[in-house]
């Protein structure tokens, strides 16, 4: 059976673990080329490029920090020398410092939205030219459901999500032009290191409140991002998509009555 995306270019920033690799690993089995983006896990960069190889696929690790334009600049470019073009873009590098608005730094918001909401406008920024002049390519960001909702201490957090799902609107308005679709994909809590904490401590909880009872899986999210890269989404354009087992549904906070 032909693969959907045989011959495209896919670019996973933050690639190495937890939902990136998932994402590369799935873009992989419909047929991408994946370039593995990481800041420094290296090894595990690699090691997601050999399970890829081993399967018979093609993929590559670049190492780039995608809060600095000149790197990521760089690294597109690198990537179309390489590989002779590039198609899918998958903004997905981000981290966390959770806490309360009391207890944070004056400087953990900015941390965070350098690396969740600057990545995403470091890699769009740099990633427009090439697809605009091939006049096609898939952006799919990574946000999250608390981009869209409020949870406690996650302030931070929450406010670089929310950066992502207005410029994923705004980036979809502005390209679609060019046939460049633009969506972004807001999990809610998923089984990866960037929540372990938190599911430790407040698990059983936040369990009761998301409607099918159980906690995402990294592959789950990861088929959705593969849907909005093909051409089976090929009128999608400027939309958030949830994967959130039903958790920013109810209208209260609690256990649900079902």
């Amino acid at each position: 059976m032909q693969k959907k995306l045989n011959g495209l270019v896919a670019l996973v920033t933050g690639g190495s673990r937890g939902i990136g690799r998932a994402i590369a690993l799935d873009l992989s089995q419909e047929g991408a080329t994946v370039v593995v983006n990481y800041r420094s896990g290296e090894s595990q960069a690699q090691e997601v490029v050999d399970i890829i190889h081993a399967s018979g696929g093609k993929a590559i690790a670049i190492q780039s920090d995608v809060t600095d334009y000149e790197q990521v600049n760089a690294m597109i470019q690198d990537i179309i020398n390489k590989l002779g073009g590039l198609d899918i873009l998958v903004n997905n590098a981000g981290v966390a410092k959770d806490g309360l608005i009391f207890n944070l730094e004056p400087g953990d918001w900015l941390d965070v939205m350098q690396v969740n909401f600057g990545g995403v406008f470091n890699c769009t920024k740099a990633a427009i030219a090439h697809f605009m002049s091939q006049r096609s390519g898939a952006i799919v960001n990574i946000s999250s459901v608390m981009g869209e909702r409020g949870w406690i201490g996650e302030s931070n957090y929450a406010a670089s999500k929310g950066a992502i799902n207005a410029f994923t609107r705004c980036c979809a308005m502005e390209l679609a032009r060019f046939n460049i679709r633009v969506n972004a994909v807001l999990p809610g809590f998923c089984s990866t290191d960037l929540v372990t904490d938190l599911l430790a401590k407040e698990g059983n909880k936040i369990l009761k409140q998301i409607p099918s009872r159980t906690f995402a899986k990294p592959e789950e999210v990861a088929k959705v991002v593969t849907f909005l890269a093909t051409s089976d989404s090929s009128y999608v354009t400027g939309s958030l998509v949830t994967v959130d087992g039903g958790l920013s549904t109810p209208l209260a906070m609690g256990k649900p009555s079902v």
